[in-house]
This record gives C-alpha cells, sequence and structure tokens, in this order.
C-alpha cells in the first residue's frame, strides 16, 4: 500500500502474506504451488502513467488505523505511521526515495543539495525561492535551525523521537544567500538526507511548548501540493484538498480522503467502493477481492518487519532470563508456517532487525535462545526464581503468578488476535500465563505503545531505507523519553555501536557495526522477529501510479485516474 515512513506504522497484521503466484484473473490460490523466493528489493506494481494520460478530477479514499491525534512526526507521539504520510504529504517532502529507496531531491522544494566539504562535514541546500508556507512565509535556514535545536537532544523538554543525526550537527547557519542553508556537522554523518524530512516551520516548533502540543490533531501551518480541507472527528475522516497556492506541477485529485476503519471491514468497504485500496494480504480477503472484476491486486518487495516488541520497564520482563525463556518459548517457524500454510510464498523467520532477507547486509544474528526449545525456556524460569505450578498453571514467585498482557487494538485484524492466541498457547506450556487485552484503536498507539503500557504488543517497523532511523528503536530511554524503544531494552555497548554507525560514512563498515548491535539486541530479548511481510493490496482499476510502490515514496502530484 501506500509508503508510511516511520516506525511503528500500525497494528499489526501478523498473517501478512504474499500470495506471489496468483494474478488479478480471478482464480484461486493453488495451495500445492511451488513456495517462491522473496521479490527484488525493488520489486514495485503501481500501475505507472504518464501525467498526460490522467484525467483532471476526482478522489483517492484511503482507509487509516486511528484518528491523528500529532501531526508533528518529530514528536514522542508523532510516529504512527498514517500520521506520517498525511503530513509529508502536505509539508515540505525535500527527498522522494525512488524504487530502490534511494533519496532523490524533490524540485518543488530544493534546487540542489549535497556535502561541500568533508572535514568537517558540511551540506549546503539551495531552496527552490518559490517555496513557501500557508502563511505566506518562505522557507529559509530558520527553519532548519529551529528543527536541529528541538531534536538534537540538549533541550529535553522538546519530546523528541529521535535525535540521531542531529545531534551530530555542530551548527545552522544560512548559506550563500537568504535561500541557501549551511550545515555543519561534529562528526560525519552519511545519512543527512533523511534529516529535515519533512521540514517544519521555525515559528510554529521554536519552542517546546510549540513542538509538543502545538501540532496535536492539526496541522497548523502547511506547505505542499496538497493542505488540509478537513478534519471531520464525528466522522473520523480527513480530507485534503489541492492548494491553490501551490507552485509545483499541479494534482490531478480534487481531494484526498482518510478515513478510519477497522482492518476487518475494508475488504467489504473495498467491495461497496467506498474505499480505493484494501489489504489483500490474507487469504479470506485476496480470494474475496481477486474476483471483483473492478479491482487490481497489485504486488510489491517493502522493508517491513513484523515482530512481538517484549516491555522491560516493568514486571516480570525487567529480568533478562525472562525475556530470553519468551525467546525459546515461542515457535517463530510454526506462528508463520500456521498463517503461511494455504500460500505460495514461504514465510522465513527473521533474523536481523536492521536488514530485511532481499537487503544487503543482511545476515543471521539470532541468539542461542532464539530456536524454539521449551526445554530451556522452563529451565531459565527456573533460574529466574519462578517455580513450577504443575501442568496448565502458572509458575509462581514471591506469592505472585507469572502473568503476562498482550495488548492488541480493537480495530485490528482476525490474524493479530489468532497471533496473540498462539503465543498465549505456546507460554501456558512453560508456565507463563498470558492475557489478551483488547484496547479501542485510538488509543493503541498514544496511551499504550507509546508509553510502554503493555507487556507484550506486535506492531510493524517499515520503510527503513535509512539504517540510522532504527537508532531509536534500540537505543536506551532517558528519563520518561522512550524514543521509539518502547520496550526500554537497551545496553550501553548497543548505544556505542549504533553511534559508531552512524557516524561512519563508509556504508561496508556501517554495516557490520549494525550487525554486531544487532547480535547484543537479540542476546538481550528486546523482541521476536517473526517475517518480513510482503506488500499484496488491492487497487481500483484505472488508479494510476499508486498501489504497491516498495521502497518508494508516493507521489501525490501524479496520482490520478486513467481517462
Amino acid at each position: 500500500m501506500r509508503r508510511t515512513t516511520v516506525i511503528a506504522a500500525a497494528a499489526a497484521l501478523s498473517a501478512t502474506l504474499l500470495v506471489s503466484a496468483c494474478d488479478s484473473s480471478g482464480a484461486d490460490d493453488d495451495a500445492s504451488a511451488k513456495k517462491e523466493a522473496a521479490p527484488a528489493v525493488d520489486g514495485q506494481n503501481i500501475n505507472a502513467q504518464p501525467v498526460s494520460a490522467l484525467k483532471q478530477g476526482g478522489s483517492l479514499r484511503i482507509a487509516i488505523d486511528q484518528w491523528i491525534t500529532q501531526y508533528n512526526v518529530n514528536q514522542v507521539d508523532g510516529q504512527q505511521g498514517d500520521g506520517a504520510e498525511i503530513a509529508r504529504t502536505v509539508l515540505p517532502h525535500l527527498f522522494y526515495a525512488d524504487a530502490k529507496g534511494v533519496g532523490q531531491p524533490n524540485p518543488a522544494f530544493l534546487a540542489s543539495a549535497k556535502v561541500v566539504s568533508t572535514s568537517p562535514q558540511v551540506v549546503e541546500y539551495q531552496l527552490n525561492p518559490k517555496a513557501r508556507w500557508s502563511d505566506g512565509t518562505p522557507l529559509g535556514w530558520k527553519d532548519f535551525e529551529a528543527q536541529w535545536k528541538a531534536q538534537n537532544g540538549s533541550d529535553k523538554a522538546y519530546e523528541a523521537a529521535d535525535t540521531s543525526g542531529y545531534d551530530q550537527i555542530a551548527k545552522v547557519e544560512q548559506g550563500t544567500d537568504e535561500h541557501g542553508v549551511k550545515v555543519t556537522f561534529n562528526t560525519p554523518y552519511a545519512d543527512w538526507p533523511r534529516l529535515f524530512d519533512p521540514l517544519y516551520p521555525a515559528a510554529y516548533t521554536d519552542t517546546p511548548e510549540k513542538f509538543n502540543k502545538g501540532w496535536a490533531e492539526k496541522a497548523p501551518v502547511t506547505s505542499g501540493a496538497f493542505k488540509i480541507g478537513t478534519y471531520d472527528k464525528t466522522a473520523q475522516t480527513i480530507t485534503l484538498v489541492p492548494d491553490p497556492q501551490w507552485w509545483g506541477d499541479k494534482p490531478k485529485l480534487d481531494s484526498l480522503v482518510y478515513r478510519v476503519l477497522d482492518r476487518s471491514a475494508r475488504t467489504e468497504a473495498f467491495l461497496n467502493k467506498e474505499l480505493d485500496e484494501a489489504p489483500a494480504l490474507l487469504p479470506e480477503d485476496y480470494k474475496r477481492l481477486v474476483k471483483d472484476p473492478a479491482t487490481d491486486i497489485r504486488r510489491g518487495a517493502r522493508w517491513d518487519e513484523v515482530h512481538i516488541t517484549l516491555n522491560a520497564g516493568r514486571g516480570p520482563l525487567q529480568d533478562v532470563k525472562v525475556r530470553n525463556a519468551l525467546q525459546a518459548a515461542i515457535d517463530r517457524k510454526g506462528i508463520n508456517a500456521s498463517f503461511a500454510k494455504d500460500l505460495s510464498f514461504e514465510l522465513k523467520p527473521l533474523n536481523n532487525h536492521f536488514f530485511m532477507p532481499n537487503q544487503a547486509g543482511y545476515k543471521d544474528n539470532s541468539s542461542e535462545f532464539d530456536t524454539y526449545d521449551p526445554a530451556k525456556a522452563n529451565k531459565l524460569l527456573d533460574e529466574a526464581g519462578w517455580k513450577d505450578a504443575g501442568q496448565g498453571k502458572p509458575r509462581t514467585k514471591d506469592g505472585k503468578e507469572l502473568t503476562l498482557d498482550y495488548t492488541l487494538s480493537a480495530g485490528g485484524s482476525s490474524s493479530q488476535e489468532d497471533q496473540a492466541q498462539l503465543v498465549q498457547q505456546q507460554l501456558s506450556a512453560v508456565g507463563v500465563k498470558v492475557d489478551i487485552k483488547k484496547v479501542p484503536a485510538n488509543d493503541y498507539f498514544g496511551k499504550f505503545v507509546n508509553t510502554g503500557n503493555f507487556d507484550l504488543v506486535s506492531f510493524r517497523n517499515v520503510d527503513e531505507a535509512y539504517t540510522s532511523k532504527l537508532i531509536p528503536v534500540f537505543q536506551q530511554p532517558q528519563g520518561n523519553n522512550l524514543f521509539q524503544n518502547f520496550g526500554s531494552v537497551g545496553s550501553p555497548r548497543i548505544d556505542e555501536l549504533l553511534k559508531k554507525a552512524g557516524q561512519t560514512t563508509d556504508r561496508a563498515e556501517a554495516l557490520k557495526l549494525y550487525n554486531e548491535a544487532d547480535v547484543e539486541i537479540f542476546k538481550l530479548g528486546h523482541s521476536i522477529e517473526l517475517y518480513q511481510r510482503p506488500e499484496i493490496t488491492a487497487v481500483r482499476k484505472g488508479l494510476a501510479n499508486y498501489g504497491a510502490v516498495g521502497l518508494a515514496d508516493v507521489d501525490y502530484t501524479k496520482v490520478g485516474w486513467q481517462n
């Protein structure tokens, strides 16, 4: 589906499978088909068409998981992927990722952006002189400076979701003219294009109050081909419309309509022509969608990781031996196989937190605890002081039962609940009681995931073309700021390795350092890695330049309906 560029994208569709042997002819999937290899890293299917072949007008209707509560993607509560997608559509998106995930300067905002010195590293941006905020103010170097100050970690009052990269900048100043920006780094930073993207206006982010709260449930200022037309909290819809002040290529669509809708309701809504795309990953959805004559099934290869986060910030999981026991007690191959049994795509366990199996840098970094071994799990729980209370009963320690909650979004799919129930059964076999707790979809991230208010939770990390974007997922929290390490599992050694990886411009050395950190992350029981989620979506026929985008960004000025 559309590209979401920030982690914690959505409540996990934990049985999200690729029916790669099928097409949109209406034929059912052949369960006996040979299991196929992972798709190419640049695989995508968007019905690419020249803009001249598209008609003017029409709407694109998209389902989202929850009401957007934070439009500042750089703030700790702004990491929900649908909100990030909307923000990047209405704010300056400086670099568009191509099919291989490589950022290319967006000419609507950048005339140029390049490294002009390596010792120290200096990056100079030349802004498009036409680029303005919706309040009429030109984009300028002060916007870059304010974003750097808010996110470099020096002022803890700014609740920044990610300080990596920004904390390596020494200064931000005006470039050669009023449209130039000069950024000087203390230490080299290879992933510099990911910074300041999207860009926020200084006047609306230059204090902690504005940064933390000024973008709650609204975007006070925009700068893009689209602006936000209406927020309808009653109908749970957010409508984007073309901005008449836009200086770039005019969009073809009259509106983008985002509607909060439970995942279980999306297939029906699509078939009723209430939506223009719907997930086609689950067999029950695919078999209905593929038979609809007005539907295209589109597939791509996305950076998309399904996992279970273990929370070391509270309760029994504070003990690494208990986390390691869970790693050994959960049958990852069994979970994957149970969902893949009717499909042609083989889901192999994912054994890397940073790289996908079809991506350069991937290697198996799993620990001795990540192979299914109930006997080892029992031994670890014994060593942790949790006494066996007999078959079917939870272990006990100091008069307390070994009980964990597994928090689910009420708006998630049936497969999300199926996965939780499998984990519940597997952990029960070693004396760990799991209570499955459903919470309102609109509260799932803001009140539970982002705040560490869970024991076990499953969501997805997506579209990490810049590996350094994952640093806040594994760095140690600072005070109440979890960054994106919602389970609070980390160590000084991991922080050291990630810092070095983020500072090297030698890609081979960076891959080595990320993998060294990954070994430590597995040992500490940060999360249960499950699989790379392939991309398969149903799209209304005639919709062009949209669908399974893979590693690329969506350019909504080019999306539209064919004549």
